[in-house]
């Protein structure tokens, strides 16, 4: 293995739930691999998480690449710690979704995973902050947010299972709601199964979503499924799988640099993976602030 590319450090925040409790197991031996090739190495589990952008913040801001060991989840508070530090993030995918880390073609096997991190090159990618708080991915409000709060209270669940059954789940007890939204200044009311605003557009176990979104074009996609019969939000997660749901008559796909949401009830805030805001909500792309170490 060739020696560390400008004598990298790194910090790993380390999730000890990710994974069904491996996130550790995973990480290290890509640790002792790294310390081999003489990297300075430092582990950080969580606690919380302010305490995992804590972490990621202070070993940001004293020049350690940051390393999200865990799921979209901490990637996401991993991230928010690595902006606000002006700092460097990488991800070893150690979750259920890892949806982040399969769009940047982060490989698993523990000498890639340390070859990379050593040796790979940087790219900046865009941001998204929803009412003050940082998301790489995307941000989801309606039924698919309402489907995450079933995924992460059934975390016994093999993963793939869970991710296809919540959906179902919230179908039986969900109505389309009354949405305001904001579109770079512009008003407009829709009633809604959901709105999407993507920067990665990928998530639930690999799905993509809104497929014409990119994080580094420095705007976010913002798609609405609209109202229908209950019954076509079954038909649309399968053509979700094929990428061919957008070509369907309720929904739209737009770009957009801010974008601010409400509804006619309260409805779950959501991104990558949990619960982070109430509506009302801004949502706004930060293009190029994080910078990450990727294929």
């Amino acid at each position: 293995m060739p020696a560390a590319t400008q004598a990298r450090r790194f910090t790993a925040v380390v999730n000890p739930i990710s994974g069904g409790g491996h996130a550790a197991a995973r990480w290290e031996p890509v640790a002792a691999l790294l310390r081999a090739a003489g990297a300075t190495v430092h582990t950080e589990p969580t606690r919380s998480r302010e305490h995992a952008i804590g972490c990621a913040k202070a070993a940001a801001e004293r020049g350690d690449v940051v390393v999200a060991v865990g799921g979209d989840g901490l990637v996401r508070d991993v991230v928010a710690g690595a902006v606000t530090g002006h700092g460097t993030f990488a991800v070893v995918p150690a979750g259920r979704g890892n949806d982040l880390a399969r769009l940047l073609n982060i490989p698993v096997d523990p000498a890639a995973l340390a070859d990379l991190l050593l040796t790979g090159s940087t790219r900046d990618l865009d941001v998204l902050e929803v009412n003050g708080v940082i998301a790489p991915g995307n941000v989801y409000i309606g039924i698919d947010s309402v489907a995450t709060r079933i995924i992460n209270a059934g975390r016994g669940l093999p993963a793939l299972l869970l991710y296809r059954l919540a959906p179902l789940r919230a179908i039986l007890s969900w109505r389309a709601a009354g949405y305001t939204l904001t579109v770079d200044g512009v008003h407009s009311q829709v009633r809604a199964h959901t709105v999407i605003l993507a920067n990665s557009g990928a998530y639930g176990h690999g799905l993509r979503i809104v497929p014409s979104a990119k994080p580094d074009d420095g705007l976010l996609d913002v798609m609405v499924v609209g109202d229908g019969p209950r019954s076509k939000i079954v038909s649309f997660m399968n053509e979700a799988k094929r990428g061919t749901h957008t070509d369907r008559p309720e929904v739209s796909v737009r770009t957009a640099r801010e974008v601010a949401v409400d509804a006619d009830r309260p409805i779950p805030v959501c991104a990558d993976g949990d619960e982070i805001a109430t509506l009302p909500a801004r949502v706004r792309v930060l293009p190029g602030a994080l910078t990450v170490i990727a294929p």
